[in-house]
C-alpha cells in the first residue's frame, strides 16, 4: 500500500472515530430526552411528546448504522414501529390508538432500556479504543470464567457484552437445564443466576449444585427482582455468596464479581497450596481427583496416577538436618514441575511423598514419563547449600484408572506399586497392572517381614477416626483403643510399632500406661507419639521422661501428625 493510500486510510479512521465519539455523546442526550418525553406522554397523552419520541428514534434508526452501531439502529427501528401511528393523518385513528397508551409506554420502556444498555457498552468501547492499542486487545488478561444464567434475553446480552469488555470470559444459559449441561461440560470460576426464570426457577439449580462434590464450592451471585428479606435469607442458606436486586448499577455488580473472585483465589491459595514446596496439597489433589474421574467417566478417556516417594529421605534429615531435607523437597518439586505438562497436576501427598495426576495418559505412558523424570533427578543435584550439593533418587508407582475403582482403591494401587519399587531396590518405577488384589500386594516391612502396626489410644472417637483416616493410605494395620486398660491389652497381645497415645483417658491415663510399658521388656521398642490437650512444659517433659518419643499438643495438624508418625515408623 502506498504512503498516500495509508494516509487516506488513517484519515478515514480518524474521521470515523470522531464521528462515533460525537454520536455516542449525542446519544446520551437523546436518551435523556426520550425518557422525559415518555414520562410526559404517560401523564398527559400529549401528542407533541409522542411526535418528539418518533422524531428522535427515526433519526437514530438512520444514523446509528452509519457509525457501526447496528444494534442501536435495530432498537431504534423497533421504537419507530411502536410510534408509527403518530404519522397517520386520521385524527379518529390517532384517538383510538391513544387509548392504548399504556401498551405503548410499556413497550417503549423496554426498548429505551435496551438503548441505554447499548449506550453504556458503546461508551465503554470508546474508552477502550482511546486508551489501548488495538493490537494488544487479544492479549488482555482474563479475569475469570463466568456462567451467566438468565432468561431475559436483553439483560443477558447486555451483561455478556459488558463483562466481556471488562475482560471476563462469559458463557450464557437461558434456563436451568441448559446451565446444567454447561456445568458438566466446562469449568467456571463463578455463576451469576437469575432467581425468577421460566419454566424452572433459579432455586432448582441450588439443589443441583449442592449435590455435586465439585460444583457446590463455586461462588454464586443471585440476581433477583424480589427484595423480600425471606428470599435473601433462603438464597444465602442454600449457598449463595451474594444477592443483587434488580435494577442494579453494572459497576456495582462488576465490583462484587471482582471482589468475590479475588477472595476465592486468595482462599484457594491458602487452602490448597503446600506452604513448603508451593505445589498443591492433598486437599486440592483429592478434590481434583474426583473431578477428573467424573470427566473421564463422561468422555470415556484415560487417566493415570503416579505415587512418588523420595528414597532414604530419613537418612537425609538425620545426616544433614531438616533444613536440608526441606531444600531437597523444594528442589525436587521445582524439577518435577518444570518438566511435566501444564495439564498434569503435581501435589504433595504428605512428608516426602508426592502424587502426579496425568490426564489423557495411559499407564504405560505415565511410566515412561516417570522414568524420564527419574533420569533427570539422577543426573543433577536437587539442592545446594553453602557450596555442598545434595542428590537423591525416588521410587515411583503408576496406575491407570479403571472404571470399577473408587478413588481410594486407585490411590492404593499406585501406592503399592511404589512400595514394590522400593522392595525391588528403590530408584525405579513400577507400573500396576490393576489385576492383583490389594490384599495380596506385598508391602511388608523389610526388617520385620510384616506390615507395621499402629495403635490409636484415645477416648475421643472423632480424633481416632480422623487420625485413622489420615494414616490409612500407608502400609499399616491400625488398631483402636478407647481407654488405657484396653490399650495395654492390645500392646500385650499384638506386635505394635507405634502407639499414638492420648495423655488423658479413662481407667488408665497415657502417663500411667507409659509407666506400665517401661516395666515390660517386649514393649521397649514400641515408639510412642503422645497427644495431649495440656500444653504446659511440665507435661511435655513428663511424657518424654516416661519414654514417649514425640509429643503433640491438641489441637494439632493431621498433616504434621502423619509426618511425625512416618518418621517414627521409618517409612
Amino acid at each position: 500500500m502506498s504512503r498516500i493510500n495509508q494516509a487516506q486510510k488513517k484519515n478515514k479512521e480518524t474521521l470515523l472515530m470522531e464521528g462515533k465519539r460525537l454520536f455516542v455523546s449525542e446519544l446520551k442526550k437523546q436518551l435523556q430526552e426520550l425518557e422525559r418525553l415518555a414520562r410526559t406522554f404517560e401523564q398527559t397523552e400529549d401528542m407533541e411528546s409522542a411526535l418528539g419520541i418518533y422524531r428522535i428514534v427515526h433519526t437514530l434508526k438512520g444514523s446509528a448504522p452509519m457509525f457501526g452501531y447496528e444494534r442501536i439502529g435495530l432498537a431504534a427501528e423497533a421504537l419507530v414501529h411502536v410510534w408509527e401511528w403518530t404519522q397517520r393523518d386520521s385524527e379518529e385513528e390517532r384517538q383510538f390508538i391513544r387509548k392504548q397508551a399504556d401498551q405503548f409506554i410499556k413497550k417503549s420502556s423496554q426498548l429505551i432500556l435496551g438503548l441505554s444498555m447499548e449506550y453504556d457498552i458503546s461508551r465503554k468501547e470508546m474508552e477502550l479504543d482511546e486508551t489501548r492499542p488495538k493490537a494488544s486487545a487479544s492479549k488482555e488478561f482474563n479475569h475469570g470464567r463466568i456462567l451467566l444464567i438468565d432468561d431475559d434475553d436483553v439483560l443477558r446480552s447486555y451483561l455478556m457484552r459488558r463483562l466481556s469488555l471488562d475482560h471476563y470470559e462469559i458463557a450464557e444459559a437461558d434456563g436451568v437445564e441448559s446451565a446444567k449441561v454447561l456445568l458438566w461440560q466446562q469449568e467456571y470460576d463463578l455463576i451469576i443466576l437469575d432467581l425468577l426464570m421460566h419454566p424452572d426457577s433459579g432455586y432448582e439449580l441450588f439443589e443441583f449444585l449442592k449435590e455435586s462434590p465439585t460444583l457446590k464450592w463455586l461462588p454464586l451471585i443471585v440476581l433477583s427482582g424480589k427484595e423480600e428479606l425471606e428470599d435473601k435469607i433462603r438464597c444465602f442458606r442454600l449457598g449463595a455468596d451474594d444477592y443483587v436486586t434488580k435494577p442494579f448499577h453494572y459497576e456495582e455488580l462488576e465490583a462484587r464479581i471482582n471482589n468475590l473472585l479475588m477472595r476465592t483465589r486468595h482462599y484457594e491459595q491458602m487452602a490448597f497450596l503446600d506452604p513448603l514446596t508451593g505445589v498443591y496439597n492433598r486437599r486440592y489433589f483429592d478434590n481434583q481427583l474426583t473431578m477428573e474421574m467424573e470427566r473421564v467417566r463422561r468422555n470415556e478417556g484415560v487417566l493415570s496416577l503416579a505415587f512418588i516417594d523420595v528414597d532414604h529421605f530419613k537418612r537425609v534429615n538425620d545426616t544433614y538436618g531438616h533444613h536440608v531435607g526441606d531444600l531437597v523437597l523444594q528442589g525436587l518439586t521445582h524439577t518435577l514441575n518444570g518438566r511435566i505438562r501444564s495439564t498434569d497436576l503435581l501435589a504433595r501427598f504428605g512428608g516426602e511423598e508426592f502424587v502426579i495426576l496425568f490426564p489423557d495418559t495411559t499407564g504405560e505412558d505415565a511410566q515412561a514419563i516417570l522414568e524420564e523424570l527419574l533420569g533427570m533427578i539422577r543426573q543433577a543435584p536437587v539442592a545446594t547449600l553453602e557450596g555442598e550439593s545434595y542428590s537423591i533418587t525416588f521410587s515411583a508407582g503408576a496406575a491407570q484408572w479403571q472404571p470399577e475403582w473408587s478413588a481410594d482403591e486407585w490411590i492404593r494401587h499406585a501406592d503399592e506399586a511404589m512400595y514394590r519399587a522400593k522392595e525391588q531396590g528403590r530408584n525405579q518405577v513400577v507400573l500396576s497392572d490393576g489385576t492383583q488384589p490389594l490384599s495380596t500386594v506385598d508391602v511388608e516391612d523389610h526388617q520385620g517381614g510384616r506390615r507395621k502396626c499402629v495403635l490409636l489410644a484415645d477416648d475421643d472417637a472423632i480424633i481416632r477416626s480422623m487420625v485413622a483416616s489420615r494414616l490409612r493410605h500407608l502400609p499399616l494395620d491400625i488398631i483402636e483403643a478407647s481407654d488405657g486398660e484396653s490399650a495395654l491389652d492390645v500392646l500385650r497381645n499384638n506386635v505394635v510399632d507405634l502407639c499414638v497415645l492420648d495423655g488423658i483417658m479413662p481407667k488408665m491415663d497415657g502417663y500411667h500406661l507409659l509407666e506400665q510399658m517401661k516395666q515390660m521388656p517386649h514393649l521397649q521398642k514400641v515408639k510412642v507419639l503422645m497427644l495431649s490437650g495440656r500444653k504446659h512444659e511440665d507435661d511435655v517433659i513428663r511424657g518424654l521422661m516416661l519414654g514417649a518419643d514425640d509429643y503433640m499438643s491438641k489441637p494439632f495438624s493431621l498433616v504434621e501428625l502423619e509426618i511425625r508418625a512416618k518418621r517414627l515408623l521409618e517409612i
